[in-house]
């Protein structure tokens, strides 16, 4: 995943491309890298870049890979970006350690490198990071969960249904809040997988969409039927351990928890299919990240961090209609006024 495919066609790597400005002003140009096209989080975060792209005058290429954690297709469009004489690079990156190569290359070229959503690692390998405080978005349904079961809870079984095996930091960020929140040691902070707690039934992978929570649902079910807590990466894995877990008769009975906050989720949350989501912005993000670009573009200046954090942070909120009184949520009429997708 990690090595260079300079060989790709740009046909290839580009899955969509997007000019959003008039043409006396394509001398301030930026580029939107996703995971992937088709996730209702990324299409959001496009719609923002590129609204904002046309308000600002900068104009857009957006890429994406083809599925969650195709690195290749994201290597492939930095060398793109850097080629085209881009301003500044907005990347929610797939593989956070991976592709920091890549994008030292890009800033050693001149170009703002933004990470949205998802911190490298080091964070510090992007000029900024704007994205959800996910370690504290992992902590309110972690502790939601907890509250909700009561003295149930320290005998849960719980199933983490993660995103990918390369363990980018927003999935270990969400993973290890989750545990907190719960009240599991989650031993090394920046590892998944590596908690002794026996409430942990295990781990599988989604590739965050819908047909990968079902199938990590169902193999986690087989090592342990008795499951009654599932953390998931995402409301569309989310929503596919729904289905497993409705097809043995359990979907009463098992407490699920999630992030994102997109209007299916949040509709799920309403018909009970979700206890409790967090919330994330990423209109606002994509749309910070192209104001970011533009200025650097007219000033040099590089954006700054919310005070007392080494990344800009874009908010998270709880959504749930089963508040617990130690923690501040919203519920699902008011999510559903918040949420994308």
């Amino acid at each position: 995943m990690r090595k260079s495919v300079l060989s790709l066609s740009f046909g290839a790597l580009a899955l969509g491309v997007v000019f959003s400005a008039p043409a006396q002003a394509a001398d301030v140009s930026a580029c939107l890298i996703t995971k992937t096209d088709t996730n209702p989080f990324f299409v959001k975060m496009k719609e923002g870049a590129t609204a904002k792209a046309k308000e600002l005058g900068v104009s857009l290429k957006s890429y994406a890979g083809k599925i969650d954690g195709d690195s290749e297709s994201q290597v492939a469009a930095i060398e793109t970006c850097i080629a085209d004489g881009a301003k500044g690079i907005l990347i929610t990156a797939s593989d956070t350690k991976g592709i920091v190569p890549n994008l030292k290359k890009a800033r050693d070229a001149g170009l703002l490198v933004i990470a949205l959503d998802t911190p490298l690692e080091p964070i510090d390998a992007a000029d900024m990071t704007f994205a959800t405080d996910n370690l504290l978005a992992g902590k309110l349904i972690g502790q939601w969960a907890k509250d909700t079961l009561g003295d149930k809870a320290k005998d849960a079984k719980v199933a983490f249904l993660d995103l990918t095996p390369s363990q980018p930091s927003v999935d270990i960020l969400r993973d290890q809040g989750f545990m907190m929140g719960f009240g599991i040691d989650p031993k090394d902070p920046n590892k998944i997988g590596d908690e002794d707690d026996p409430r942990v039934v295990g781990h599988d992978i989604t590739n965050g969409n819908e047909e990968g929570g079902r199938t990590a649902m169902e193999n986690l079910l087989q090592k342990d039927p008795t499951i009654n807590v599932v953390h998931t990466i995402n409301e569309p894995a989310a929503a596919g351990a729904y289905e497993a877990l409705k097809a043995v008769g359990r979907e009463k009975d098992v407490l699920i928890v999630s992030v994102d906050g997109g209007c299916p989720g949040v509709k799920n949350v309403a018909e009970g299919a979700i206890g409790a989501t967090s919330q994330q912005y990423p209109l606002q993000m994509a749309a910070l990240g192209i104001e970011a670009i533009k200025k650097f573009a007219d000033t040099g200046e590089k954006p700054k961090p919310t005070e007392g954090k080494n990344f800009f942070d874009t908010g998270v909120t709880l959504v749930t209609d089963k508040p617990v009184p130690s923690i501040k949520s919203i519920d699902t009429k008011e999510g559903l006024n918040k949420c994308w997708g």
